[in-house]
């Protein structure tokens, strides 16, 4: 469970041409925010958006499984893997990045 230097740089050059983000380490993963909105995870070379019933079919469609960190055992959290192809066009991405700040958005209004 780490994320390379080098994978962390990408992710976050991709996302940055979507919107402006910020991370900070944390556990060994790595936590992605924009407009202060923590919206993804990276974790062992793999980067998982905010899901809930608004965009989970998406990701349920492609494929993509739940994030885990403490195992199959345990209750995944409310984030899903994002298909790796989306980071090489912002255009692609951009919609599916939307809808995670979206959900993070509406998550901090419940706060």
């Amino acid at each position: 469970m780490a994320v390379s230097a080098e994978f962390r740089a990408y992710v976050l050059e991709q996302l940055g041409r979507v919107a402006p983000v910020t991370s900070r380490s944390m556990f060994g993963a790595v936590g992605v925010y924009s407009e202060g909105l923590f919206f993804a995870v990276v974790d062992d070379d793999q980067v998982f958006f905010k899901t809930d019933d608004s965009n989970r079919a998406d990701f349920e469609r492609a494929g993509m499984g739940r994030f885990q960190p403490f195992g199959e055992d345990a209750k995944p959290m409310n984030y899903h893997e994002l298909p790796g192809e989306l980071l090489e066009s912002p255009d692609e991405l951009r919609p599916w990045m939307e809808k995670s700040l979206a959900v993070a958005r509406s998550r901090r209004k419940k706060k």
